[in-house]
């Protein structure tokens, strides 16, 4: 099962703020055994949210979506799911409850607003001010505030997902070359790529410094015993050609 993100957000895509959402995912995501496959940016602008939305829908993966799910005029989230499924909008009768029971007297109907979900949604509960998030078919959209946002994904992966957490014991290993030019690492990577087709290979040059110091990060992810096997081999190898490495943060 492929695990994918949608962030949303004008704010995002003209700099006015910096996604954090991504990273989290992906750490949140990592620390029960499972990963991210693809992720995707995209604006407010409701012909582009609808595309991204439908093409998201039809690749049956599991997906995530930040933003866009408030009452403002620019939250547009909401009404392209719906419309992407094709289906209406209707006040959800759990969702009601909870958004009157947080505001009490001081309901409005903008803030029954924040309750309308694509019919046949589920809800997500938002421990933060118990405003909820919704789900359908297998996307789960969740404000793009992280406070909010972060503790609702933990519990649809907890709560939805636990069959899920650590199936394949996925795990990422490699070591930081020294002084190293990827160029002249090709043929190493070339025969662990061959040896090990089950395993991706990764490699990651830098430089850095005032003189332009060179290394190269080099590694493999998948199933663990494998893993340890091919880091092996190329630890072995790396320190036969004469290099000097230490192990990746």
């Amino acid at each position: 099962m492929n695990f994918g993100a949608v962030i949303i957000g004008d704010e995002i895509l003209s700099g006015r703020r910096g996604d954090k959402h991504m990273s989290r995912l992906i750490e949140l995501l990592g620390a029960r055994g499972l990963k991210l496959a693809w992720a995707r940016y995209v604006g407010d602008e409701p012909g582009r949210l609808l595309q991204t939305l439908k093409e998201s829908f039809a690749t049956g993966d599991v997906v995530f979506s930040f933003g866009g799910i408030g009452a403002t005029p620019d939250d547009r989230t909401r009404q392209s799911a719906a419309a992407a499924l094709g289906v209406e909008l209707a006040l959800h009768p759990e969702a009601e409850s909870l958004i009157r029971a947080r505001f009490g007297d001081e309901i409005t109907g903008h803030r029954l607003q924040m309750g309308v979900f694509p019919v046949g949604s589920g809800i997500i509960p938002n421990p933060y001010n118990q405003i909820p998030g919704f789900s359908i078919q297998g996307h789960f959209f969740v404000p793009g505030f992280p406070v909010m946002a972060w503790p609702m994904v933990e519990w649809v992966l907890d709560t939805h997902f636990p069959h899920l957490h650590h199936q394949d014991d996925y795990v990422e290993r490699a070591i930081v070359i020294e002084d190293a030019y990827e160029g002249r690492l090709i043929d190493l990577m070339e025969r662990i790529t061959a040896a090990y087709p089950e395993l991706t290979l990764f490699s990651l040059p830098t430089v850095a410094g005032e003189g332009l110091k060179r290394s190269v990060e080099l590694g493999v992810k998948g199933a663990q015993a494998q893993v340890e096997v091919a880091m092996m081999e190329l630890r072995n190898e790396v320190a036969a050609r004469g290099y000097t490495w230490r192990e990746a943060a």
